[in-house]
């Protein structure tokens, strides 16, 4: 009875041993904790759009916990992006009248490269792109600067599962 009880136990135990808590880190970033995210280049003619991805992108990463975020200067690899185009599409139109539009589409591309701190070689390479849609109204400029704080978001979302998770 004692070895049957033990038996089971063990199983039971030993059942989820290969589990633990946490992100699983893709192989060629499993040694990086310490990241540094300086401020996205922005090619782009919309203001302020560096600060806003560089920022959405140190939230999510800091909401994930694989990496802690530090300066330059102590960190163990660089996140260095650029921000190289902000499409925008028709996505609906005036019911009476095509060729006005009443709901835009917005896509945010950046690429993206993490790099050695000491070295400044490319560990992993990416880009990716948000989207998002705006209802145009009154105030176009605020309803496309919503759209793009939520494009950001979007972009901040993929690269942090990219790094963090490896997909």
């Amino acid at each position: 009875m004692k070895t049957l009880c033990l038996l089971a136990l063990s199983l039971v135990l030993s059942s989820c041993a290969g589990y633990h808590l946490g992100g699983q880190k893709p192989a060629h970033l499993a040694n990086i904790t310490k990241l540094a995210v300086p401020t996205f280049e922005n090619q782009t003619l919309e203001p302020r759009l560096s600060s806003v991805v560089t920022n959405s992108l140190i939230k999510q990463i800091q909401m994930d916990g694989s990496y802690q975020i530090v300066r330059k200067e102590d960190a163990d690899a660089v996140l260095e992006g650029v921000i190289s185009r902000v499409d925008r599409s028709q996505f609906r139109s005036v019911r009476r009248n095509v060729l006005r539009t009443s709901q835009l589409q917005m896509r945010l591309v950046v690429s993206y490269a993490v790099k050695d701190a000491a070295s400044g070689r490319a560990i992993h390479v990416g880009g990716t792109s948000g989207m998002s849609y705006v209802i145009l109204d009154s105030n176009v400029q605020n309803s496309e600067a919503q759209a793009l704080d939520d494009a950001a978001q979007r972009v901040a979302t993929t690269i942090a599962n990219e790094i963090s998770e490896g997909w």
